[in-house]
């Protein structure tokens, strides 16, 4: 990926604002309340009893012994193990309910562990969660297992649990190795801590490693973002997550601790950036899109290449086609036609799964333009190329009354869309042509506004103010 940095400087100035990430579309701020978890649970049931599938399934695990102030997460502070006792409990409940209405045949082709900190959870109930998965769900060989990783909550014991269960790819949170920014973060978590942390890993078998950073944190600049990645990269990481931080102190009331006199400039920023940039592209990371990185070889590198990248609300995936089945509080479970989200209150989660319901209470479903820009939104952000062909009767791939009730081709139905793209096409951020448009390498840093284009909530200005900077 060649980049003129000037050029990227100027572009950076113009198209850094607020847009959604599009880990779905549409997105959160559309769903609703659930008026009634039975009638959604039997509707879900039905769906999936039907045949048999593959599917990806989640574990929000939201302990954390301590508060990252920086942190936007769904999370719950404590130091009571026993705390992870009692949830293992309603996970118990909530997965059976689940299983009770899945397909016998079905298989599960995707794993993963999220947060707060999932190895919050001691051995014990690690093995107690893994053989709670094995009993309810049919995974193989070849089903890939991640899990986040704490450093500073990781002992062998915790490695070999997570071996024993299947685990095969470990997300390691690091955002800093700079003692003064873990400091002003909350968060202290030496540089060696990572590193046994990453050598215990691979020496039990679990050699598929990312790390997650963040540039923008209080106390950060050019030289100690530089000595981050440089520390990270001498690990030799499979992928790296390079997020921006963002700062929204009224939804976020931790961010509040932190020193605003203390955050890099905006063109701090965006220095800091730049480095991630050049710095990975001269390992030869590949760019995977927004803030992912991958060596070439890995399996998201080669979902860029061959055109099956995709997205879901775990971020960039090979996946992310599967209907995915959440669990846990605040989690949120999709499939083609419908969304829906688990209680964020953990009281609230327990009490609706005491009374026997899903636990649910924000769903949406799908109409059938939102699926056509669904795909449309898709195909930008991980492809970065849309052809009309794919689109015609505006049916975007969908097949029956979509397809019936809409009959005018692409450049018809988007008329003002594609007029809208014009404006990026003057930038040099992508090429529109007779039969479709295609993101340029300098393009894909700005997906995500170019995808706003075709984001009907977006455009109707429902829900800007929440969502973080585009760089």
């Amino acid at each position: 990926m060649k980049l003129d940095i000037h050029q990227v400087r100027q572009l950076i100035r113009k198209y850094n604002v607020s847009a959604p990430r599009y880990t779905s579309y549409p997105t959160a701020p559309q769903f609703r309340p659930v008026e009634d978890p039975r009638l959604l649970q039997r509707a879900v049931q039905a769906e999936r009893q039907r045949e048999p599938a593959n599917y990806s399934i989640y574990f929000h695990l939201p302990f954390c012994r301590s508060l990252c102030w920086y942190c936007g997460c769904t999370k719950v502070i404590t130091r009571q193990q026993g705390a992870a006792d009692r949830y293992l409990d309603y996970l118990e409940k909530e997965i059976a309910m689940i299983t009770a209405g899945l397909h016998e045949d079905s298989v599960v082709r995707q794993v993963h562990f999220g947060g707060g900190t999932p190895t919050f959870l001691d051995p014990g109930q690690l093995n107690r969660l893994g053989e709670m998965i094995q009993a309810a769900f049919t995974l193989d060989a070849s089903t890939e297992f991640s899990v986040e990783i704490d450093p500073r909550e990781c002992t062998p014991e915790h490695v070999r649990a997570l071996r024993e269960m299947g685990c095969n790819r470990a997300s390691l949170g690091v955002q800093d190795t700079d003692g003064a920014v873990q400091e002003a973060i909350h968060r202290i978590q030496p540089f060696d801590m990572t590193r046994e942390a990453t050598e215990e890993l691979r020496r039990q078998g679990i050699v598929r490693i990312n790390y997650d950073l963040i540039y923008g944190l209080p106390r950060q600049n050019r030289d100690t973002f530089q000595k981050t990645i440089d520390q990270v990269l001498s690990l030799n990481p499979d992928r790296l997550a390079i997020y921006n931080y963002a700062h929204i102190p009224s939804m976020i009331p931790s961010q509040r601790l932190l020193k605003e006199e203390e955050f890099p400039s905006p063109e701090e920023k965006t220095e800091m950036f730049l480095l991630a940039m050049e710095k990975l592209r001269g390992r030869e990371y590949e760019f995977i899109g927004m803030d992912h990185f991958a060596q070439k070889e890995d399996t998201l590198s080669k979902a860029l290449r061959n055109g099956t990248l995709q997205r879901n609300f775990q971020g960039y995936s090979t996946h992310a086609e599967l209907e995915m089945i959440a669990f846990g509080m605040s989690a949120i479970s999709q499939n083609e036609v419908r969304f829906y989200q688990n209680a964020k209150d953990l009281t609230r989660y327990y009490e609706m799964l005491d009374e026997g319901v899903l636990p649910v209470i924000h769903e949406l479903v799908l109409s059938e333009e939102d699926r056509i820009r669904k795909r449309i939104i898709m195909q930008i952000m991980c492809s970065g190329r849309v052809r009309y062909e794919d689109f015609i009767g505006g049916s975007g791939g969908l097949s029956g009354s979509a397809v019936e009730e809409s009959s005018v081709a692409f450049e018809e139905k988007y008329a003002l869309e594609l007029e809208d793209l014009k404006s990026f096409e003057e930038d040099g951020l992508l090429e529109i042509g007779f039969d479709g448009f295609q993101v340029s390498s300098t393009g894909r840093l700005f997906t995500r506004n170019i995808a706003t284009v075709f984001d009907e909530y977006f455009q109707k200005k429902m829900g800007k103010a929440l969502y973080s900077k585009t760089i």
